[in-house]
């Protein structure tokens, strides 16, 4: 028999959890999506076209390691033939706050002629991506590709490696390209940053835009849980 206080607070909560009914788990089922955007943030990169003008792209095929970026690109648009050729580019990071200037250049490519892949999905060349968008290109420190002025963050990089993705694939070979790219300088907005260190962005001041399944979505202001790796310094990651 359970007689101290604690041990008979412990039995109840044994005994009605042995009543709860199981929580129901997800049942699944075979599926062939299009695509698989499951949630990544939007990235606008800016490169320099081979006639000296800007070309400014969203894509949101991007994941970081350290102080690497890879990227993945349709091998037919303007902005791999950019990278593959001048071998730099900036990273611009919109907020959620930007949605409507990156909606304004869905469906545009630098691109002339337009490739056909890209025509029958809508889209038309546009010259003047950053005018379209309402967005102001900035000089940037160490690469020749504008940073985009609006943006939060800002990361100039350069290309160290070009790898044709889905070689194996009949359907796909040819048709997309993951570039390997090394930040080389980093701009931040003080309105990210957290109090008192200079080098760190506050994940609670910054809002990125994300792109799930074709479709615009933000942070929600809450962290969900604390984390168990938010307990390393951050310092502990620089190399």
């Amino acid at each position: 028999m359970i007689t101290s206080h604690d041990g008979m607070l412990l039995g109840h909560q044994a005994e009605n959890h042995a009543r709860r009914p199981p929580a129901a788990l997800p049942q699944h089922r075979t599926a062939d999506p299009a695509i698989l955007y499951f949630g990544t943030p939007v990235v606008l990169i800016s490169s320099v076209n081979e006639d000296g003008s800007y070309n400014l792209a969203p894509m949101s095929s991007a994941w970081w390691l350290g102080r690497h970026c890879m990227l993945g690109l349709a091998a037919v648009s303007q902005t791999p033939q950019n990278l593959i050729r001048t071998r730099e580019c900036v990273l611009n990071l919109p907020s959620d706050t930007m949605v409507a200037g990156v909606n304004r250049l869905a469906r545009t490519t630098g691109s002339d002629p337009v490739p056909e892949i890209k025509v029958r999905r809508g889209y038309r060349h546009v010259r003047d991506k950053f005018g379209l968008a309402g967005l102001t290109p900035i000089p940037s420190k160490a690469v020749a590709a504008p940073r985009v002025q609006e943006c939060p963050v800002q990361l100039e990089a350069r290309v160290e490696s070009v790898h044709p993705l889905a070689e194996h694939d009949p359907r796909q070979r040819g048709r997309a390209l993951a570039i390997d790219v090394r930040i080389v300088r980093v701009h931040l907005a003080g309105s990210i940053l957290m109090d008192g260190d200079p080098d760190r962005i506050d994940p609670d001041k910054w809002r990125p835009l994300i792109m799930s399944f074709q479709q615009f979505y933000g942070l929600a202001p809450d962290r969900l849980h604390s984390s168990e790796l938010a307990k390393i310094p951050e310092s502990a990651y620089r190399l």
